[in-house]
């Protein structure tokens, strides 16, 4: 995402003291001076320009569970959409706390909220029919055709996201890019479909989905209250299933008959029926677009699951995804299918629904859930293809997995937003939840149950490359990898860079430089790493992530391996001496020295290594403990001074030889000797005695 982070001058970490350098080498935060309400539900704070002092825009926090849109931000950068606050850097800053956060600078509102908030009991005066046309939905219309046009969404619509210009002009769309699509929209400004899932996990949705909300948003203004007040979102959902969007959010109130018809249009249950942007420009073509949507149809009797009454299929699909054990019970027990074919009339539906059961009976597989968890995603999919996929009680799109573990793996680091919706779900659940997901290849299976609805080609290499990542082993692999793949914007979430907010890798060893006594590298930062860097670098960080075996590795062999990723990046973003990182490394790169054969060399090389740890070149580091000619040419020498003591020693071995050899032989010469000088001795003694 080079255009976000927008100028090279852009550094993540600075000295702690002074902070970071300004954003997109320009805009300096003021955690200091809040706006209030600006941030479309996200925390919004005043921005200094440093180049062209300018005073219309603002930074809005991001939260580390809740990441930015990435390609909205990469798209939209600099862009001019009339209508519409557009982002214009993206990068981090201080907190009002004082720690570091990642921000998006964008446009700011040039006037207040149209409702500074949703509450219910707040009393609003209904706009007229010439202002809800003229000042809202031409303005907003033609902002979401372009925002089509680049194949974008806005998702985000709704009273308190929408902004005042001058008196009588028309509105502005406030920004929607700090957060994942949909996480701050009320349920009943959300499709059924979308509406199910988790509110981090909705996805980009289509400009269809901005259509609807933006007829919510059309009859909350024409009445001048929050539609579906008090309600949960269970019911929410529930009501706009059983009775239809229209009729559910209309509920008792009246609204004038072009406005009526124009909203009715604009949330018809199938997207593929509601005006697309272009023509609500056009509001008396709008009202008069009519699509010969079919009824759902109603069964002559109900089902009963949950202690729910059920009347129709969409509404069976999402009871099911609610109660999946009871709905898996019903489905296996051949309840659902006979009640289909009977009650509903549904016989195809019923036959396919049959199949995917008796394709599951024997099927438990390597985890005795997945038999069930597939059966109910499979039924789920057949009797309603709009709805999400359903998944150990996760509802999601494909599209929302990034953000989904996202969250799933802070859920801590944050609170979460106050309008989002549904508590944030129990992370290690969650992350089990999408990690047997992934690896299952859930999101093919799900495609394939409703080919008819999506892209199965697509969702199947994207699932394909999803697993292939999860089960890469080690440090950087897994749903921490999978994580910063499907998040290029995300900030490096190590414990150990606490202090510090690095959102592209050139800030990373700067941060690591800062970070005193924190461990140099870990999970987090593997991952981090290879996902941002364009360098091969996974045989490397594979071993730094393991246990080093002393039966088998020589030492500091994982050591080493993580001075080659750390040297390879100082080298690549060609970053700044870190001598306090080096001085932390060195210690575990020591035991390296010991693979050198000769101890003249070991010591001339330790001095070497001190040297470039001391000024902080980690490369020269490597160099001397990785260079490849130096340490051929010291087993060589190393050989051939072996192969010299093993003839010095050779020659030990003859001489002493020799020595014994000589010593026995002057041992049994003297002995020889002896007896010899006995013998005449005793001769002569013989001689002596007969003479005498």
């Amino acid at each position: 995402m080079a255009s976000a982070n927008a100028s090279p001058q852009n550094r993540d970490v600075k000295d702690q003291r002074t902070g970071p350098e300004p954003i997109a080498g320009g805009f300096v935060v003021d955690p200091q001076r809040p706006l209030p309400g600006a941030g479309g539900g996200l925390p919004a704070f005043t921005v200094t320009d440093l180049r062209y002092a300018r005073t219309d825009i603002m930074a809005i926090r991001i939260a580390r569970q809740a990441p930015a849109r990435a390609a909205a931000v990469s798209t939209l950068i600099n862009a001019a959409i009339p209508g519409m606050l557009c982002p214009v850097g993206y990068g981090p800053a201080n907190t009002p706390d004082g720690g570091l956060a990642p921000y998006l600078v964008c446009i700011a509102p040039p006037g207040p909220a149209l409702w500074q908030d949703l509450n219910p009991d707040v009393a609003r005066a209904p706009w007229s029919e010439a202002e809800l046309i003229g000042r809202l939905l031409r303005p907003v219309a033609h902002a979401l055709d372009q925002l089509a046009d680049r194949g974008l969404t806005h998702r985000a619509i709704r009273p308190d996201n929408l902004f005042h210009t001058r008196q009588g002009q028309p509105v502005i769309l406030g920004a929607a890019w700090a957060a994942p699509p949909g996480l701050m929209q009320p349920s009943a400004f959300e499709p059924p479909y979308s509406a199910q899932c988790h509110p981090a996990c909705r996805g980009d949705g289509t400009i269809a989905d901005d259509v609807y909300a933006l007829g919510v948003t059309l009859l909350a203004l024409a009445t001048g209250r929050m539609p579906m007040a008090g309600l949960s979102d269970a019911e929410i959902v529930r009501r706009k299933l059983e009775r239809g969007s229209f009729a559910a959010l209309l509920g008792d109130e009246r609204l004038p008959s072009s406005i009526h018809d124009l909203v009715r249009n604009m949330v018809a249950e199938d997207p593929d029926h509601r005006p697309p942007p272009l023509l609500l420009t056009d509001p008396l073509a709008a009202r008069a677009r009519r699509v010969a949507a079919r009824p759902p149809a109603k069964a002559s009797r109900a089902l009963e699951i949950g202690g729910r009454q059920i009347w129709d299929a969409r509404s069976l699909a999402w009871a099911l995804a609610q109660e999946p054990e009871g709905g898996v019970r019903l489905l296996r027990e051949q309840v659902v299918d006979a009640w289909l074919r009977r009650s509903l009339g549904q016989a195809a539906m019923a036959v396919r629904v049959e199949e995917v059961v008796r394709l599951r009976a024997g099927d438990p597989g390597p985890d005795p859930g997945r038999a069930d968890t597939m059966l109910l995603l499979h039924a789920v999919a057949f009797l309603d293809p709009l709805a999400p996929l359903t998944w150990r009680g996760l509802n999601l799109f494909p599209d929302g997995v990034g953000p989904a573990i996202a969250w799933a793996l802070q859920p801590a680091v944050d609170p979460a937003p106050a309008a989002a919706g549904a508590p944030p779900t129990g992370g290690s659940r969650m992350a089990q939840a999408i990690e047997t997901l992934v690896s299952w290849e859930a999101i093919y299976s799900w495609a394939e149950a409703r080919a008819e609805r999506c892209d199965v080609m697509m969702l199947k290499l994207d699932s394909r490359q999803y697993r292939t990542l999860l089960r890469i082993k080690g440090w950087a692999g897994g749903l921490t990898r999978l994580r910063y793949v499907l998040d290029p914007l995300a900030a490096c979430a190590s414990p150990g860079l606490d202090r510090a907010c690095v959102v592209r890798l050139a800030g990373l060893l700067p941060a690591l430089e800062a970070g005193g006594e924190a461990a140099v590298l870990d999970s987090d930062i593997a991952s981090f790493i290879a996902a941002r860097s364009l360098s091969p670098m996974e045989d490397d960080l594979q071993i730094a992530g393991r246990d080093e075996d002393p039966d088998i590795d020589p030492p500091g062999t994982t050591a080493l391996a993580g001075l080659r990723v750390l040297a390879g990046l100082q080298a690549a973003e060609r970053a700044a001496p870190v001598p306090g990182l080096a001085a932390r490394l060195l210690p575990a790169l020591l035991p390296a020295l010991r693979t050198w054969r000769r101890g003249a060399e070991r010591e001339r090389r330790e001095m070497a290594l001190q040297q470039a740890a001391g000024v902080g070149h980690l490369p020269a580091m490597l160099s001397v403990l990785d260079d490849r000619e130096a340490r051929a040419q010291d087993r060589h020498d190393a050989e051939a001074a072996g192969v010299q003591m093993r003839r010095m020693q050779a020659r030990r071995e003859a001489l002493a030889a020799q020595i014994a050899a000589r010593s026995l032989h002057a041992r049994v010469t003297g002995h020889e000797v002896a007896q010899a000088l006995g013998l005449t001795a005793l001769v002569a003694a013989s001689v002596a005695a007969v003479l005498l």
